[in-house]
């Protein structure tokens, strides 16, 4: 049992004026987490008690699915990230020690990982296995923000299969999977698992773990039976409305009309009927991008297919390669060896298109007879859109989790290898599989929470009953809530007693912001009934009163009850 007069727990009436995410503005009013400096967030002793019950929860399940807990330092040589190329990514932080030696504090561990299994593992008889640890992270976070959702310093989940080959990975994913589900159905979330990229870890294939919740960084497309998200989804756009085929490329006069709104205004046509041109720099140089005018380039796909980091190309780079900026298209290209990629949804059919000169546009321009383009899905998704005839959602989530089918990207450049059973040697294939506990806590704060504070999902919640007296101390009431938080903390429930001298108002409301499950409030008409009111969290909802005399079965039936 603990006491609210002795618990390090500040609770707030108003939010901070910086807080823009409700689990950021209900933590730190409900005395969870405070901040140290930009993306550094301390955990205060409710706060941690919440995170540490996800963090047991994952422990079960890992051990589970017979994964192995280890534990690796967060201070790491350099030279392993040099042998894996990831030494450069901006998000690193990098260091020397006293001596020189160049360090970085990681921000997951695969290196690490493979470094130790390339020393240990010799033979196809010590595969497969899994490891897992439950650490910290250090990831220098250009933008710090929603609290506890985007931190420079975070508590990772972090696990690592070693297969002989890629039937064995497979394996290794699916019960990552079913652990997975396991974890975020056990913490009380709703969840999707959906397709993703790859991003820096790299690898074959990947899929995230997504709450959907209004401060969700991150948006997911979802249809029946198809999820993902929108940096991946590849959906189908609504029928474009094209202009009437004039069957060659026509000149178009379209003054001071720069945009897609303006040239379709003067020319009287839908959007759909032009093709908008986004110019980049890619790894292999001047690319122009075009898509349909009602649709937007997504920079995840475009950098997908075009192998690598792009950037805006300035407009003396645009002039130079293809024409006036505003007034783009594939015809008359300054330079005609420009390369250009045209997004799948643009059908071959005449559209209108930038003419490369001040105020004119070409109408009656179409793919593979007018110009030539590598073809690649680089839109991005909209409401409107389908999968397979069947309308998609697109909805803001936060990511709680993400799995990677690594392939063997690490254990070449580490030198992770085995020998079969005739004595050849290969390299071991992995997988990666990350869960942020902190991001659960946040995803439940985010979509059980409400002006009055969080409905904590029973299996993390900081306590399962909170007791409150709403006499003054020494008061009959106090002292009857005493003994009924003593009985059921005996009987093995988590207990949270409101034993201040505060008035009813307050303590009520604290209880509201805490969120324990159950509450149970004895005021001077229940105890003269002998009875303690009972109400779930969860709803409001007013349950029936539990007696004084005998409460243990009364208080585990409403439990039970509780989401």
């Amino acid at each position: 049992m603990h006491r609210l007069s002795q618990l390090l727990l500040p609770t707030e009436k108003q939010p901070p004026a910086d807080a823009e995410a409700l689990s950021h503005q209900l933590m730190v009013r409900a005395g969870l987490v405070r901040q140290l400096g930009s993306g550094l967030w301390s955990w205060l002793p409710a706060g941690w008690r919440i995170h540490q019950k996800v963090i047991a929860i994952i422990r079960e399940e890992m051990d589970l699915s017979g994964a192995q807990e280890v534990s690796m330092p967060v201070l790491q040589p350099r030279e392993l990230w040099e042998k894996t190329g990831r030494d450069h990514i901006n998000e690193l932080f990098k260091l020397e020690d006293r001596k020189g030696s160049p360090m970085v504090l990681a921000l997951t561990h695969e290196e690490a990982m493979t470094h130790h299994v390339a020393q240990l593992v010799r033979s196809y008889r010590e595969l497969p296995f899994t490891l897992y640890q439950v650490q910290l992270k250090e990831r220098d976070e250009a933008r710090p923000r929603a609290g506890i959702l985007r931190t420079r310093e975070f508590v990772m989940k972090d696990a690592y299969s070693f297969d002989r080959d890629e039937a064995g990975l497979d394996e290794s994913y699916a019960q990552q999977t079913v652990a997975y589900a396991r974890i975020y159905d056990r913490c009380g979330l709703q969840w999707y698992r959906v397709e993703s990229d790859v991003g820096m870890m790299g690898g074959a294939g990947a899929h995230e773990y997504m709450a959907p919740c209004a401060a969700g960084e991150d948006e997911i497309v979802l249809a029946d039976g198809y999820s993902a998200n929108v940096e991946v989804a590849s959906t189908t756009p609504e029928p474009a409305q094209y202009a009437d085929p004039v069957g060659a490329p026509e000149a178009v006069s379209t003054p001071a009309a720069k945009t897609i709104d303006e040239v379709a205004a003067q020319l009287g046509v839908h959007a759909s009927a032009l093709l908008k041109a986004v110019v980049v720099v890619g790894p292999e140089g001047l690319v122009l991008v075009l898509v349909r005018g009602d649709d937007s380039v997504q920079d995840t796909k475009l950098e997908n297919a075009l192998g690598g980091k792009v950037r805006p190309a300035n407009d003396a780079e645009i002039a130079k390669a293809i024409g006036p900026a505003g007034f783009l298209g594939p015809v008359g290209m300054v330079d005609p060896s420009t390369k250009v990629l045209l997004d799948r949804a643009v059908e071959d059919v005449e559209v209108i298109v930038g003419a490369n000169r001040p105020d004119e546009h070409l109408k009656g321009v179409q793919h593979g007879r007018d110009f030539t383009a590598q073809r690649a899905d680089v839109r991005l998704a909209k409401p409107t859109d389908t999968i397979d005839g069947k309308p998609v959602e697109i909805v803001p989530a936060i990511e709680i989790g993400n799995i990677f089918k690594l392939g063997t990207r690490y254990s070449d450049a580490l030198g992770a290898t085995f020998l079969d059973e005739d004595g050849a040697r290969h390299s071991i294939v992995m997988g990666s599989y990350g869960i942020g506990p902190a991001r659960i806590v946040a995803a439940s704060a985010e979509q059980f929470g409400d002006e009055r504070g969080i409905a904590w999902p029973a299996a993390i919640a900081p306590w399962q009953v909170h007791v409150a007296g709403l006499g003054k101390p020494g008061s009959e009431e106090a002292e009857a809530a005493e003994k009924l938080a003593t009985t059921l903390s005996e009987a093995g429930f988590e207990v949270i007693l409101d034993d201040r001298s505060g008035g009813a108002g307050a303590k009520l409301a604290d209880a509201e912001l805490i969120g324990a499950p159950l509450r149970l409030v004895i005021g001077r008409r229940t105890l003269e009934r002998g009875e303690a009111e009972a109400q779930l969290r969860r709803g409001s909802v007013d349950l029936d009163a539990v007696s004084l005399a005998d409460p243990v079965p009364a208080v585990r039936a409403h439990l039970a009850s509780a989401p």
